[in-house]
């Protein structure tokens, strides 16, 4: 548990302030913006695990099950990406908000379900007020909600990946970078050769942003991995609403997306469950806390 919350709070803190940095590169495509993201993101991670000299020790751990899972890892957050990326520098900030609201509730449900994980009533009645809180703004949206429900679902089955490997936080990132590496340099390779590629052809400060989609994409993934470690499914589901209650401000006051009063119900629903989760979880934690030592009088 030591350090699990912190990192956590570092991920999605990052992510909740994404749509800004990525809507800095709005020129270039979703596509492009992800393949950058892989590639600069394989070489900063290349280059820490040289030099700490742990490339072969990630080579040894190597196996078909390892790879396997890593591999659907990839191909998870590849999808949450493209689709992430696309909502913010398109106007849909809020849809992407809405489904890091129901990523919590996919994540409860994993852990109750797959892990087997139990929650007290107090929980369960914080769950249910999210989760009202979410069918609400799913019917208030004025689209069927694809965006949210592809970018839940697609993390919150990361999420139970990476809760259930072995490998430490870097070298996993590093092993599902490098496994969507080739495809990552075709799409770049392929947007050249017909005259869309953004990199190398507008601003330097383009350029430099699309470099930096390494940094910001190894830090808060591999928090997220070492906190995935550490902590319940059902706390990192709540802490995740930090991310999407930062979107959400950001859509509305920065970004100035649409938000009537019906949808402002559902919002309000979901931190009030947020709420209500929170404070269970920390008094059954209080509750169920050793008592500490005595001390010298």
């Amino acid at each position: 548990m030591k350090g699990g919350t912190p990192a956590a709070l570092l991920a999605y803190g990052l992510w909740g302030l994404a749509p800004l940095y990525f809507r800095l590169m709005a020129p270039a495509s979703a596509l492009e913006v992800v393949a950058h993201r892989v590639v600069w993101s394989l070489i900063l991670l290349a280059a820490l695990l040289c030099a700490r000299r742990q490339v072969g020790a990630l080579w040894r751990r190597l196996d078909a099950p390892t790879l396997v899972r890593f591999a659907l890892a990839a191909l998870l957050v590849s999808i949450n990406w493209v689709t992430y990326v696309w909502a913010v520098t398109h106007g849909h900030a809020l849809d992407a908000s809405l489904g890091y609201f129901l990523l919590p509730l996919v994540n409860v449900a994993l852990g109750v379900l797959v892990l087997g994980e139990r929650l007290a009533r107090a929980e369960w009645i914080g769950v249910a007020l999210a989760a009202a809180g979410v069918a609400w703004l799913g019917w208030a949206s004025p689209r069927f909600p694809w965006v949210a429900l592809v970018l839940a679902f697609s993390f919150g089955i990361y999420g139970l990946i990476k809760k259930r490997t072995t490998l430490p936080p870097a070298e996993g990132l590093a092993l599902e970078t490098a496994l969507i590496a080739l495809p990552a340099l075709a799409v770049l390779l392929w947007l050249g050769t017909h005259g869309e590629l953004a990199f190398g052809h507008l601003s330097r400060g383009l350029d430099a942003l699309l470099i930096s989609t390494g940094f910001m994409t190894t830090v808060p993934l591999v928090a997220f991995a070492y906190a995935a470690q550490r902590l319940s499914m059902a706390a990192m589901g709540m802490l995740q609403y930090i991310s999407p209650s930062l979107q959400f401000v950001l859509g509305v006051f920065i970004l100035h997306e649409p938000m009537d009063a019906r949808r402002l119900v559902g919002f309000v629903a979901v931190w009030a469950g947020l709420a209500v989760f929170t404070l269970a979880a920390l008094l059954r934690k209080r509750r169920s806390a050793p008592p500490g030592p005595i001390q010298p009088g």
